[in-house]
């Protein structure tokens, strides 16, 4: 079983290339989840996993990639 890793907000935003209001928007809408430990905000990396996935399917479909 693998053991779930999380990422800070600076680590994610670095990691994936986006802004912080991006990164609040994607959570505004449900498609990235967030865990809240205190008063920092963490994103699990089998969740940031699944986000990218959804933005390669979406960029497939030639949808609204964010």
């Amino acid at each position: 079983m693998s053991e779930a890793v999380l990422i800070t907000v600076p680590d994610f935003l670095r990691r994936y290339a986006i802004s912080r209001t991006s990164f609040y928007e994607q959570v505004k809408k449900n498609k990235l989840a967030i865990i809240k430990r205190g008063r920092r905000t963490l994103v699990a990396s089998d969740d940031a996993a699944q986000w990218v996935d959804a933005l390669r399917a979406t960029s497939v479909k030639g949808g609204d990639n964010v």
